[in-house]
């Protein structure tokens, strides 16, 4: 570990690197955090709250003296470009798959002296995904078929799941019903037009994460046109919380497709 090697006063403008760096032991670098941070809990207490997602307070954050910050996707481009200006360095991940959380990770982990310790965690996590996996197909050999998800990311307009999401149910068992939209990495390039489509799609589970508002299965239940919806018919009306699953990072990898495993497995059990 060579940890005096690297950035030592870290702005993290999301919350998966800021919970990146607390699971490998490198909090004491973090010098400010995003408002919406809630993972790990005590971040939120010991740690200057800088921006939110799509602004930043860039005179707050500079006199902070950071020697890197680290932001997330273009969606935080102007931040960076202010930033970049008065003379920061910048790294702004884009990450949009499972393998490409798995890589920032790495690339975190390795720019604050902790390589091995970051690839022994991605390995554990791997390794735990396979074990996922293959309880699926051990039920799927005994005959139980995959339910068909619709994942909901937000209501008004519905907008589909992105792609780590469609992945990670993938793994634990899942059929994402709009699995074409999942590789559109925008949320305005998710949004289903037609919300009847939704009902043709015909979903066995619907799971909401409405990124920070509640999901209110009773609001879904009652939508026009959805009262024959195997879902709603069988009660299969989800949320998992947008910090559990909408968080490109650990939270993903580990509590997010937890929580769709036992809603997946508990419905093949059952239903498949």
């Amino acid at each position: 570990m060579n940890t005096h090697l690297g950035p030592q006063r870290i702005v993290c403008l999301t919350e998966e690197t800021t919970e990146w760096l607390y699971l490998l032991g490198q909090e004491h670098r973090i010098v400010g955090i995003s408002g919406y941070t809630v993972r790990p809990r005590r971040a939120r207490e010991e740690k200057p709250k800088v921006s939110a997602f799509l602004n930043a307070k860039i005179d707050k954050i500079l006199e902070l003296r950071p020697d890197c910050v680290f932001g997330f996707s273009d969606l935080q481009a102007d931040i960076a470009a202010a930033l970049i200006r008065a003379g920061v360095q910048v790294t702004v991940f884009n990450q949009r798959s499972v393998d490409e959380i798995f890589s920032m990770l790495y690339q975190v982990a390795a720019m604050v002296g902790c390589a091995e310790e970051g690839l022994a965690w991605i390995a554990a996590t791997r390794t735990r995904l396979d074990a996922i996996g293959q309880s699926v197909r051990v039920l799927e050999a005994f005959g139980k078929r995959r339910p068909r998800v619709f994942f909901e990311e937000w209501d008004e307009p519905h907008i589909s799941g992105i792609r780590w999401v469609s992945e990670l149910l993938g793994i634990a068992g899942g059929e994402d019903v709009f699995p074409e939209l999942a590789l559109e990495s925008l949320g305005k390039n998710r949004i289903i037009a037609d919300p009847a489509e939704i009902v043709r799609r015909n979903p066995d589970i619907v799971i909401g994460s409405w990124c920070g508002k509640k999901f209110r299965p009773e609001k879904v239940a009652a939508r026009a046109g959805w009262q024959d919806v195997a879902a709603v018919k069988t009660g299969q009306l989800f949320e998992i919380k947008s910090a559990d699953i909408l968080q490109p990072g650990p939270a993903a990898l580990t509590d997010g497709v937890a929580q769709m495993q036992r809603i997946v497995l508990q419905w093949m059990e059952q239903h498949g």
